[in-house]
């Protein structure tokens, strides 16, 4: 795990939840920006699993690899159900599910960066 990559998560994850806040306080659907952002978290996302997956495969394994790994395919596939779930609701609430989701991911890639840092003690 690399915490530059949980660092850049984390501040598009805090990008799509302000996004998402603003759009449902203005009363507004989501727009084009909304799913640019959405979609540049999916790919700093796949780039983390990717980069966890082959550190897994050299060898390198956190004490508990079941965890990890569960986090990681989870958190891959928070921003494809929050952007999906928006994308059918036709009100300002959509808005808010893309806030949430983003929230989510930006504990849970925290919570990766713990999970691999564990010493095992």
């Amino acid at each position: 795990m690399r915490p530059l990559l949980v660092q850049a998560a984390t501040v598009v994850a805090v990008l799509l939840v302000v996004l998402g806040v603003a759009s449902t306080l203005a009363r507004r659907r989501i727009g084009l920006v909304h799913l640019v952002v959405a979609a540049v978290l999916e790919a700093v996302l796949l780039v983390q699993a990717a980069v966890a997956a082959a550190a897994l495969v050299g060898g390198d394994r956190p004490p508990d690899t079941a965890t990890f790994v569960s986090y990681v395919v989870g958190v891959v596939l928070v921003p494809v159900a929050g952007v999906l779930w928006a994308r059918t609701e036709r009100t300002r609430w959509a808005g808010t599910v893309l806030a949430v989701a983003g929230a989510v991911v930006g504990v849970m890639v925290w919570r990766l960066l713990q999970l691999w840092e564990a010493t095992g003690a």
